[in-house]
């Protein structure tokens, strides 16, 4: 793909789809409906939120690096990965909160009715647990894609793969830092609004993460 090509369609995707998200937000109409439609197919939907916004993420972040409109390899792919990663987030984003609500019924958590407690539990036992497995396996299938991409079609097996991951990097930064300092407050605040509404939220939020994994290599 030219550069010159890339610099017309990224900017235009990435509008577009941040701007169709926007307006069926604000619209109380169409929010309605996304909601019902969410909660009616939450595993296409979530499949298609994070295919969305954490592409656009990546196209935001790779292009911050390049200093101009620039796109990561094989971006279909990465829209397939991402949607499959947005199935297994909509299926976790159920389980964590039952979960912690029900430690707290039993006492075996404190806060009692506390919402904010419970969306802090819940946050924080997402974050510490599924959170790292779930970024390290997004780590893995970027390296793959990019050997992909720089040896004619083939990764090479799964330990290139791993030995080219920074690994140093992904903890000192993206699991001490991020997820301290900004998922845990970030998915609080999720876990406080309606389930209607969460994972829209946690697709919002994508982006952010698409920023954060591909930013820091």
């Amino acid at each position: 793909m030219s550069k010159r090509i890339s610099r017309i369609w990224i900017p235009i995707f990435s509008a577009v789809v941040l701007l169709a998200f926007i307006v069926v937000l604000v619209i109380p109409v169409s929010r309605r409906g996304f909601a019902d439609v969410s909660n009616a197919h939450p595993y296409i939907m979530g499949f298609l939120k994070f295919a969305l916004l954490a592409t656009v993420g990546e196209l935001l972040s790779t292009s911050l690096r390049a200093k101009s409109w620039a796109a990561p390899v094989k971006v279909p792919a990465r829209l397939l990965i991402w949607g499959l990663i947005g199935v297994w987030i909509t299926y976790m984003m159920k389980i964590f909160p039952g979960g912690v609500s029900a430690l707290m019924a039993s006492g075996l958590l404190p806060g009692g009715d506390s919402t904010f407690l419970r969306a802090l539990f819940t946050s924080m036992t997402m974050n510490l647990t599924f959170g790292p497995t779930f970024m390290a396996v997004h780590k893995c299938t970027d390296k793959w894609l990019e050997l992909r991409a720089a040896n004619g079609g083939k990764a090479g097996g799964l330990r290139p793969v791993i030995e080219g991951i920074d690994w140093h990097g992904f903890v000192t930064f993206t699991l001490f830092k991020t997820v301290p300092l900004f998922w845990i407050p970030a998915h609080t605040i999720t876990f406080l609004l309606p389930s209607g509404y969460q994972v829209i939220m946690a697709a919002a939020l994508s982006v952010a993460l698409g920023i954060f994994l591909s930013l820091k290599k």
